[in-house]
């Protein structure tokens, strides 16, 4: 049975917007509280990021759990990785994030943790969204749930993230720039790094509802470079809006992504004999990450574009260490989903144990030329159904003899074709690419 509402990481949508209303907010609080409460006893931890529409579905998803029935904890705004840590902690049945993450303030979603810190169950989710359909209810006036807020949600999360290093951990002599996206990482991040001994410089921290990822963040870098220049930084630390991404800069002001930091961390873990089995990248990981690890012997598997895509191939290899190269990385070896300051720190503890600065530790990872080119196409048939398009993309793979390789997908949301080759050298990946894009533009004539 196909889901109507979740997509593959949580709702999302523009605010006021179906489904995006605070009508729906409260119907779905509603529906997600009668199903958890069909577990027994029900609790559900709330959290958000700092948009401004946070505050108008934090009270309408608040109102909905408790006329199901459901006890509420109110967190505040919190990083998504926080919510999954503290539904475990508070052994609650569920924890609900109001984020739509990197994306603008006028856009916002909802994502569910299960008690464990992971996805729900996709049971649970049809069963949510079969009562989302179904006439709304309230329990008698004994059974409303009723609502608390934990005060000191934020001392417990910096509390959890230190613990992923050792203890006694000092980075003494080392200048971060951190940049937190107008975020739900502004209270967190600064205090988690300043405690284990940096020195911090603090970018993006004083959200207004209206700027989360306006022009800094993950997905505006240049501030970040910036900055790092300007302050004689060792590196600087981008989060996104919602603290489940992490991308860096090193001292000279050149980006690290996901990639480069999924394979520090590897390669740290590998060396220490603590790496177990191999990594988990996605299918627009650079292939230069998968000849890096296959020199150490490390094994490399890809999985759709996506966090939770990556989170289950890890969970069915029972591996530790996977990520994408946006900068979703996931270290179970310390949480049970993508969390950007843990991941942030695991880079810094691969830096100081050897001895090297963010710009010498990247070098080992030598990134393969890339070439992307989009192809619109009409109605009807998929052009990667053409045999011509399947030979010449079989031809050109072979060709390239492992060194190399070829990504041939549609477009979730535009009638596209995406072309994608790399491989060694930049001049002949530019030309299959063009070659495989010339032919499926004829094909889709």
């Amino acid at each position: 049975m196909s889901k109507k509402y979740f997509g593959t990481d949580g709702i999302r949508g523009r605010v006021g917007e179906y489904p995006i209303t605070p009508d729906f907010m409260l119907k779905l609080g509603w529906a997600a509280g009668m199903a958890f409460r069909k577990m027994g006893t029900c609790k559900v931890l709330v959290g958000k990021d700092t948009r401004i529409s946070g505050y108008m579905f934090e009270s309408a998803l608040e109102a909905g759990l408790t006329s199901a029935g459901a006890d509420v904890m109110l967190l505040g705004p919190m990083p998504t990785p926080a919510i999954a840590y503290l539904s475990r902690t508070f052994q609650a049945e569920a924890g609900i994030v109001i984020s739509a993450s990197h994306n603008p303030h006028d856009d916002n979603g909802i994502k569910f943790f299960s008690g464990k810190g992971t996805k729900l169950p996709d049971e649970l989710e049809l069963m949510i969204e079969e009562l989302l359909d179904t006439p709304m209810t309230v329990v008698e006036s004994s059974k409303i749930g009723k609502v608390s807020r934990i005060n000191d949600a934020s001392g417990r999360y910096i509390e959890f993230c230190k613990s992923s290093v050792p203890t006694g951990t000092n980075f003494a002599g080392l200048k971060i720039v951190i940049d937190c996206a107008h975020g739900a990482t502004y209270k967190v991040a600064p205090s988690v790094f300043r405690e284990l001994g940096a020195e911090v410089v603090v970018l993006s921290a004083q959200p207004n509802g209206l700027n989360i990822n306006d022009n800094c963040g993950s997905t505006h870098m240049g501030p970040l470079q910036a900055a790092v220049l300007a302050e004689h930084a060792d590196l600087g630390i981008a989060f996104d809006g919602d603290g489940d991404r992490v991308l860096m800069v090193d001292h000279t002001g050149t980006i690290v992504d996901g990639d480069d930091l999924l394979f520090i961390i590897a390669r740290d873990l590998h060396e220490r004999g603590k790496l177990q089995g191999g990594v988990v990248g996605t299918l627009m990981s650079n292939l230069g990450l998968e000849l890096a690890l296959a020199d150490l012997s490390i094994p490399f598997v890809r999985a759709n574009v996506g966090d939770r895509y990556v989170i289950a191939e890890l969970q069915e290899r029972n591996w530790l260490v996977g990520g994408e190269n946006s900068g979703h990385v996931v270290c179970f070896n310390h949480t049970t989903t993508g969390d950007a300051i843990i991941a942030a720190l695991q880079v810094l503890m691969a830096l100081k144990s050897r001895n090297e600065g963010l710009a010498q530790t990247r070098q080992a990872l030598r990134k393969c030329p890339q070439v992307l080119i989009n192809v619109r196409f009409g109605g009807g048939e998929s052009p990667l159904e053409h045999p011509a398009v399947k030979e010449a993309s079989a031809r050109v793979t072979q060709a390239m003899a492992g060194r190399g390789r070829v990504l041939l997908r549609k477009s979730g949301t535009e009638p596209l074709v995406r072309v994608m080759v790399e491989g060694e050298d930049e001049n002949q990946v530019r030309g299959y690419a063009e070659e495989l894009a010339k032919l499926v533009t004829e094909v889709s004539a």
